[in-house]
């Protein structure tokens, strides 16, 4: 008996090293995330590289779009795709070719990159309290589309955003108040509003907060002729998104 117990444990001693050793002799992948989203039924595929310049040439903006939208269900779901950070941080010095610049609120409890599912080298983003476009954020947009070539411009609000609730309160602090006027026309346009018009009131900050969106993409329009003219020619698009704090769900809005 005691001979048969040493033989099964010397059975499964070299068993496992022998998988062992076939896991570490395993090539590593060196697909995108997007092909792997596209070809992998594995939820978590590992990344081992950037985006190449051919790569960005190939994505149209309609598919980086769906890439997005794909990306924040994954999100949701938990099954985020688990990247080399270090290999692409190397890979990334040399240059960038995004899919898509980004226009997000400050707020920390909003992970861009991880809540479209995006690796080093993927998206631009851009911050701001309130999410609003100015001089310098449709430089950078400009610089992000016309000149590194991403093909989509998404303009993201939030749900509870605290900028909008100071912008409905007319907050008066600091450089605070003047950084809130930009955000006022949204607040102006429910004048007309039968409902409690405070931070109180969640729909009331629910309409603001996506009206806010809808103003900051027809700025974005009126302000760039460049990305205008992008756009006319559907080398990009300009969309707008809210995100539900709650869940992680970005609901798209003017697509």
């Amino acid at each position: 008996m005691r001979k048969l117990c040493l033989n099964l444990l010397a059975v499964g001693f070299w068993t496992c090293l022998l998988s062992l050793d076939c896991s570490q002799n395993q090539p590593q992948s060196t697909a995108t995330d997007d092909q792997h989203s596209a070809t992998n039924s594995d939820p978590k595929p590992r990344v081992e590289r950037v985006l190449t310049k051919e790569e960005q040439d190939k994505l149209t903006p309609v598919e980086v779009l769906k890439l997005l939208k794909d990306g924040n269900r994954r999100f949701v779901s938990g099954t985020l795709t688990s990247r080399d950070h270090s290999r692409q941080v190397r890979e990334a010095a040399s240059g960038q070719y995004p899919k898509a610049v980004i226009l997000s609120c400050l707020d920390s409890r909003i992970p861009v990159e991880d809540v479209f599912d995006r690796g080093i080298g993927d998206v631009f983003v851009a911050r701001v309290a309130g999410n609003f476009e100015n001089t310098d954020i449709l430089g950078s947009m400009e610089f992000g589309c016309k000149v590194a070539g991403s093909k989509l411009i998404l303009v993201l609000g939030h749900e509870h955003c605290g900028a909008v609730k100071g912008a409905i309160d007319d907050v008066d602090l600091g450089n605070i108040t003047p950084m809130l006027k930009n955000i006022r026309p949204a607040v102006e346009h429910f004048t007309a509003y039968e409902g409690d018009r405070s931070s109180e009131n969640e729909e009331f900050v629910h309409m603001v907060a996506e009206k806010n969106v809808r103003l900051t993409i027809a700025d974005i329009r009126e302000q760039s002729p460049i990305l205008r003219e992008m756009e006319s020619k559907d080398e990009i698009k300009i969309v707008g998104g809210i995100y539900a704090m709650d869940s992680g769900t970005v609901t798209f809005i003017g697509e």
